[in-house]
């Protein structure tokens, strides 16, 4: 292993690498909230079971049309509506729901009738004052779920929703992959419990503790509490011996790992298993260790422990929590896809970057009708002063902005990845999240960075945009992306300075597309921009439909010598359905 910070993209892929599915276990119903499913769910019966009912009203025969009718039974909820016959001439009344009787093929609702009563006030007729025609306000057996059909896929997060479908199909007992336990322990001589009240000099209370507890809680993770262990190598080794024997998924450690004389979390981790790294080069959160731990149980069985020595600064603490806990949490746990969501937001603010490390810095993002550029999206607003130690600078923070290193600004407007680290929901000034505004990065591909050292550089400024519906959902990472800004940065120089300032992720549709090429275009005002993906023949493929209808002047010329280009390395570049223009002083190609 070496002792040189790796990025934070790359400790991530080592962490998601070790960390491994825990087997499925089966669980009630009531116990499956929040669960991911381990098995397909199928339906054993049709729903509904008979033809019901949509509304309240009378059963009738279509074709006999509006009239007075005799009311020949009742066919309520609940009745299996056997016995129940309705012949030409005859209604039945039926309630929402109710099985439909044999013999009739239409329901007419109340407001569309009117009783007739005779002397005694006893319904002697129904008046049915519309015609219908058959099947009308009839939900045929099975038209909601045929029998057999698969109502729930494994690998499907069971939320209300799902937990209703199973309690549809009586599914009672279900599937699931199990969540992880987790161990927190702190560490350091100076730490006291938050119940001291007085504070001797040099003592500190462990928030940190509590805050991974709450943290790991939050996440849906049965926790254990280890407590505060000195800086004393026997008794940390002891401590983690313990837990170790105790059928624990995932250690957490906080303090210990840094280059002190009395730092004994690092080499114990690296004496019980497998370490992996032990510096991420990033802003805060640096002195980050991650190794994997395989002790023997009770039984004599293996079980793979991950352990993480997070740093001591409790900001540090958090913040690495959220970037590479969560995920390996939600891997454990049977999540598909365990990354925490991107979002492009717009600064409200300038930041000035760390000048040597990534920083992920912390924020408040809102959705507001108009971002400061005309149109609808995130808004940013910075939480202060950033330091590792000061708690303050992430209360509220619901998600981390990717700041890449720079020894210049980045000003207020411009546009940067947001990592979603809390429910945002239930901030007042949020509304509705519309997919065209989501995107997604993968592998250290940053969506819409903006060196803002030369916010009008001398050379051209170049926009790269990945359409797929698999990238921008997180399901896979973007390969053409990152090779697209590598190709235009390297040719800079040869290009006449062009260089990529921005790049972003949307799905296959084409309103998403349209509204970062018009922002780019028209907002951004960037010289190029290119567009990757959606040129195929199937129905997702878009992105010549979404550029067309926004170039003001087509370029054949650039679309011949594209394709004269491409068929030299594949024959297939024929099928590609490009498209090309300029929308007032942008060049658009894909």
């Amino acid at each position: 292993m070496s002792d040189r910070p790796i990025s934070s993209d790359e400790a991530l892929q080592i962490v998601l690498s070790a960390a491994r599915r825990l087997p499925p276990v089966t669980v009630s119903l009531h116990q499956a909230l929040g669960r991911i499913l381990a098995e397909d769910i199928t339906a054993p019966d049709p729903l509904p079971p008979y033809p019901a009912s949509i509304k309240d009203g009378y059963a009738v025969v279509a074709s006999d049309g509006p009239g007075d009718y005799p009311v020949v039974t009742e066919s309520r909820a609940g009745n299996d509506g056997l016995g129940v016959v309705v012949t030409p001439g005859t209604v039945a009344y039926i309630t929402t729901g109710g099985p439909v009787p044999d013999g009739a093929d239409a329901v007419v609702q109340v407001e569309d009738t009117k009783l007739l009563l005779d002397s005694s006030n006893k319904l002697r007729q129904v008046r049915i004052l519309k015609g219908t025609s058959p099947g009308v306000d009839i939900r045929p057996m099975g038209s909601d779920i045929a029998k057999g059909d698969i109502v729930l896929k494994s690998g499907d997060r069971l939320g209300p929703p799902e937990i209703g479908l199973l309690a549809t199909v009586g599914v009672i007992t279900v599937k699931v992959y199990p969540i992880p336990t987790i161990a927190v322990l702190s560490t350091g001589d100076e730490l006291v419990e938050p119940t001291v009240g007085c504070l001797a000099r040099g003592q500190i209370r462990d928030s940190n503790r509590a805050m991974i507890l709450a943290a790991a809680t939050e996440q849906q993770c049965r926790v254990v509490d280890l407590g505060i262990a000195c800086d004393d190598e026997q008794e940390i080794e002891k401590t983690l011996d313990s837990a170790f024997s105790s059928g624990i998924n995932i250690l957490l450690t906080s303090g210990g790992v840094s280059m002190g004389d009395r730092d004994f979390v690092k080499p114990l981790l690296e004496k019980k298993g497998r370490l992996y790294f032990q510096k991420v080069h990033m802003k805060p959160g640096k002195p980050l260790v991650f190794a994997e731990i395989l002790p023997r149980s009770a039984d004599n069985t293996s079980n793979t422990i991950l352990a993480f020595g997070l740093p001591g600064n409790p900001v540090s603490c958090l913040v690495c929590f959220h970037l590479f806990v969560v995920p390996a949490i939600r891997h454990l746990s049977g999540w598909t896809h365990p990354h925490l969501p991107r979002v492009q937001a717009r600064l409200k603010q300038s930041i000035k970057p760390d000048p040597l490390r990534p920083e992920f810095h912390r924020s408040i993002i809102t959705w507001q009708s108009n971002d400061g550029s005309g149109l609808p999206g995130f808004v940013a607003e910075s939480t202060g002063q950033q330091g590792s130690s000061r708690l303050l600078s992430i209360k509220s923070a619901n998600a981390l902005l990717e700041v890449p290193a720079s020894s210049c600004t980045v000003p207020a407007g411009a546009s940067v990845a947001a990592i979603i680290i809390s429910d945002i929901s239930s901030l007042s000034s949020y509304r509705s999240q519309p997919s065209a505004q989501s995107y997604h990065s993968e592998s250290g591909y940053r969506p819409l960075e903006v060196n803002a050292c030369d916010p009008q550089p001398s050379g051209f400024k170049v926009a790269i945009l990945t359409v797929s519906d698999t990238v921008a959902a997180g399901k896979g990472p973007d390969r053409s992306g990152p090779r697209a800004v590598s190709v235009v940065n390297s040719s800079s120089e040869r290009l006449g300075g062009a260089r990529v300032v921005a790049t972003a992720v949307v799905p296959d549709d084409v309103q998403s597309i349209r509204d970062i090429l018009r922002r780019w275009c028209d907002i951004d005002n960037m010289d190029l921009v290119l567009t990757l993906g959606g040129t195929g023949f199937t129905p997702r493929d878009n992105t010549p439909e979404a550029t067309k209808a926004l170039i003001q002047k087509e370029t054949p010329g650039l679309l011949h010598v594209m394709m004269q280009e491409s068929l030299k390395v594949t024959p297939f570049a024929m099928l590609s359905r490009s498209a090309a223009g300029i929308r007032g002083s942008t060049l658009v190609c894909q």
